[in-house]
């Protein structure tokens, strides 16, 4: 079982030729208005892997129905509590290319409350993954309450925050960074025993206990990179929570991210698991 910590936005994505430069105004091709949010898309990817997931987070009431998205994908949705506040938003530019720049609201994911997270640990057993990112408030109590119920945690390192790191990184047994999160982290993560890094097209490295293995990506046109990295780390911690072979999760979750940036949106884009067995066996 997977618990996830994770940020739960409205995620408004502007079709844009390039991204505007200062004191330019630009006229976009195309809006769409989804779920996403690090932690969701990663809760959504755990799900749409085969996993067991968890989600433990807050929307406003603007944003019931990125709760009930969560659970038609298959999202335990027992802990995602509706505050009197607004939802979380992003606002995503993705130029032709496919890229992506991202500005953040964080609203009621960083006003979770003790007394939630306390609960719904209580159902986590030894041996149980705890997931955490930086897009949500109290990572660091949920981490000490995984600790003493002997959990394993997880932590996607981002958006990169030194501070944040510095506080969780003793705590966790895998660190998943994008190559220049990797080297602003130096040697902070030489203790943590797994370290999963995405580097883009030049594909992926993963170390376990001095283990190393690496997974190169699937040439597809990229259409929108938003939530691609998510879409690996779920896909990737379902797999070894299941007791996949290491390199075995590594590729399926490369499949998995690559099927995800040949459409428009994050969450909304995460292919199924029949999906990525398809491209895999192809």
């Amino acid at each position: 079982m997977i618990f996830n910590l994770g940020s739960i936005n409205i995620d408004m994505v502007y079709q844009v030729p390039h991204f505007p430069a200062p004191g330019e105004t630009l006229h976009s091709k195309d809006f769409t208005k989804g779920l996403g949010g690090k932690g969701a898309n990663m809760s959504i990817a755990i799900a749409k892997a085969g996993g067991a997931v968890k989600h433990i987070g807050a929307v406003g009431k603007d944003g019931v129905w990125l709760r009930e998205l969560l659970g038609e994908a298959g999202v335990d949705t027992g802990f995602v509590e509706v505050l009197d506040m607004p939802t979380g938003h992003a606002v995503i530019n993705v130029d032709d290319a496919g890229e992506n720049t991202i500005v953040l609201y964080s609203g009621a994911n960083m006003a979770l409350q003790k007394s939630r997270i306390k609960a719904a640990l209580a159902g986590a057993s030894a041996g149980d993954w705890l997931l955490l990112q930086n897009e949500t408030s109290l990572g660091v109590f949920a981490a000490k309450i995984a600790r003493e119920k002997h959990m394993k945690i997880a932590y996607a390192a981002a958006p990169f925050e030194a501070s944040a790191i510095a506080e969780l990184i003793d705590k966790v047994d895998l660190i998943a960074v994008n190559e220049v999160e990797a080297a602003a982290l130096s040697t902070m993560a030489d203790g943590v025993e797994k370290l999963l890094i995405t580097k883009g097209a030049k594909g992926i490295r993963y170390r376990d206990s001095g283990a190393e293995y690496t997974q190169d990506v699937f040439k597809v046109k990229p259409v929108d990179t938003t939530g691609a990295g998510d879409t690996y780390l779920g896909y990737f911690l379902a797999g070894i929570d299941m007791g996949m072979a290491p390199q075995t999760a590594l590729r399926r979750a490369a499949a998995a991210s690559s099927l995800q940036i040949t459409r428009l949106g994050a969450a909304a884009a995460i292919p199924e698991l029949a999906e990525v067995k398809a491209f895999l066996s192809d």
